[in-house]
């Protein structure tokens, strides 16, 4: 009752194979293995990307709105003379 006898594996994989059909399961596969091969090229170019420098920071110039500041300036208009 402890594990399971490769007859069990292969009652449970054939009713596996009734039940969705062997080209579902192959389409299954290939999108897997496509998934898992994309998975390895991105940690492969955030690897050669570490190596790079950082993008520069993008910060506020004087006269410039951000959209917390521009919300309180339509609460409360200025009067300009």
């Amino acid at each position: 009752m402890g594990s399971f006898s490769i007859w069990h594996w292969l009652v449970v994989l054939l009713i596996v194979v009734l039940v969705f059909g062997t080209k579902k399961l192959r389409n299954i596969g290939q999108d897997l293995g496509g998934a898992v091969r994309g998975f390895k090229d991105g940690l492969k170019e955030g690897d050669a990307a570490a190596g790079a420098s950082p993008p520069p920071q993008v910060t506020a110039q004087e006269g410039t709105v951000i959209e917390g500041e521009a919300r309180e300036k339509a609460a409360s208009p200025e009067k300009t003379v």
